[in-house]
């Protein structure tokens, strides 16, 4: 059932502190934000949906969240306290100009997949601390709030940082790897299978999972669809009908020019990407917004625009991508103004209410 708009939903509009110091408008929703996401994912949208409308959590407990410096819960760690060993034992490296942790190239731990059944040692998940860590975590979450759970190093990332990327990607086309590589991702994708069930037994709260897996640069993806469809689509679509299977939703991000592998994610069975601003969000929306929810990049506005031309803009967007039989996501403008935000959730609201 559609819920109609109520001018008095903006009226009382306060600012809460979001992430990159960006300030996040809260109106008076109809719905708690995290029924209002989930709602959008079971395409009966209530207001255009963003990555502000969500909690993000990433766990000290998992050890690449740590190697990669992208720990979001309550042990409040920074990211220069981040870098070391993955689960598997593989070195990163924090670089402050780059914010985040890369494994330092060169001396690569395998030089051809077919090595990794000796070489590679399988982490004991089992291990873990997942009792403490979820003591911890008691009053992390918020009620009322969607929590997405981010996981790091996917199934081609996971390959780059044993391989070097060059390695990695030619393993994924060399007739002499790619059995490995397919015997590499299946059992890696029994791992995921079983982090993910530690995952919900420990941390409940959990609503939708965002998976990393970078694809592309900025021109172009790194491989052709056929490639993907054939060394990852089975694979991933196996986790996420995982993640399916316990009432939770999937989220990709994937870095890079991918508009050509828009078709695979949707074979992979994800719910949800949000491309970057190389993309052609709109095509995306448009070739295949009613199979996976698309992050839609909005519009670059004039510094200098009035409100008015900051609300019409708002309007215009929201009339071409808030459609009730088509709902899509927003895609970043974490710097839009505060009229376009409440304009644009004022023409959600009545868009997606017809």
């Amino acid at each position: 059932m559609s819920i109609p708009f109520d001018p008095k939903e903006i009226e009382n509009v306060k600012f809460v502190p979001g992430f990159f110091g960006m300030q996040v408008p809260v109106y008076d929703y109809p719905v708690t934000p995290r029924e209002a996401v989930i709602a959008t994912y079971q395409r009966k949208p209530i207001w255009q949906i963003s990555g502000m409308d969500t909690g993000f959590f990433t766990p000290k407990v998992y050890p690449d969240n740590v190697a990669r410096a992208f720990v979001f819960d309550a042990n409040n760690m920074t990211p220069e306290q981040g870098g070391g060993k993955d689960m598997f034992g593989i070195e990163w490296e924090y670089v402050p100009q780059a914010g985040g942790s890369m494994v330092r190239p060169g001396k690569p731990f395998l030089t051809d997949a077919n090595e990794w059944p000796e070489k590679v040692v399988w982490p004991d998940i089992d291990s873990w601390d997942w009792e403490g860590e979820a003591k911890k975590n008691e009053n992390y979450f918020k009620p009322g709030t969607f929590i997405m759970c981010s996981m790091l190093n996917g199934w081609f990332e996971r390959l780059i940082s044993f391989m070097d990327f060059e390695g990695a990607i030619m393993a994924l086309y060399d007739e002499d790897q790619k059995d490995a590589v397919n015997a590499f991702f299946e059992k890696l994708t029994d791992l995921y299978i079983r982090l993910y069930d530690k995952f919900l037994t420990y941390f409940p709260q959990i609503d939708g999972f965002n998976v990393h897996d970078d694809w592309g640069s900025q021109k172009e993806t790194f491989f052709s669809p056929a490639i993907v469809e054939e060394m990852l689509v089975p694979h991933m679509r196996r986790l996420t009908d995982f993640i399916h299977s316990k009432g939770r939703y999937a989220d990709f991000h994937c870095c890079g020019q991918n508009l050509k592998q828009v078709p695979n994610m949707i074979k992979c069975g994800w719910d949800s990407w949000s491309g970057q601003p190389m993309n052609d969000t709109e095509k995306a929306y448009e070739l295949y917004g009613d199979q996976i929810l698309i992050g839609v990049i909005p519009p670059e506005l004039d510094p200098n625009a009035s409100e008015e031309e900051q609300r019409a803009a708002a309007r215009a967007y929201a009339d071409k991508f808030c459609r009730p039989d088509k709902p899509s996501i927003l895609n970043g403008g974490f710097n839009l103004s505060p009229a376009f935000r409440e304009e644009l959730y004022k023409q959600s609201r009545i868009n997606y209410a017809k």
